[in-house]
């Protein structure tokens, strides 16, 4: 009888490694409002569909970006460099620039480094809506 290789190290065939990288997902709400939905590790390597997203949501004209950062498993400095110049893009243009439902890891780096105090941040995206409108 065999036994596939991974079997004697306590590995299933079918056992796939975690997903990595970023996932970005853009919805608008009202025609005034977007909602940038962010998934994954928000680093050096993975950040430009993020910066290219949020470029274009500043460029568009909306009046309020709503980031949801929920499900950001880490934030390096790179990935809040790309949230401060985005806010500040996004300010000079008049456009509102939200931050809602920080994972603890994005919470961690905005408290560590005092950006906290010049993001709006929400507990979720409904409450950042309800405060951009």
């Amino acid at each position: 009888m065999t036994t596939p290789a991974n079997e004697s190290e306590g590995t299933p065939d079918t056992a796939v490694p975690p997903p990595t990288g970023l996932t970005v997902s853009v919805r608008n709400t009202d025609g005034s409002t977007a909602i940038c939905t962010l998934a994954g590790d928000l680093d050096m390597e993975t950040l430009a569909p993020a910066k290219r997203a949020l470029d274009e949501l500043v460029a568009s004209g909306v009046r309020t970006i709503v980031v949801d950062l929920g499900q950001v498993a880490f934030c390096d400095s790179s990935g809040l460099n790309l949230l401060l110049q985005a806010r500040m893009s996004a300010d000079a243009q008049g456009t509102r620039f939200l931050l809602a439902a920080c994972a603890p890891s994005v919470q961690r780096v905005l408290e560590l480094t005092g950006a906290d105090a010049v993001f709006s941040v929400h507990p979720d995206a409904a409450t950042a809506l309800a405060a951009g409108g």
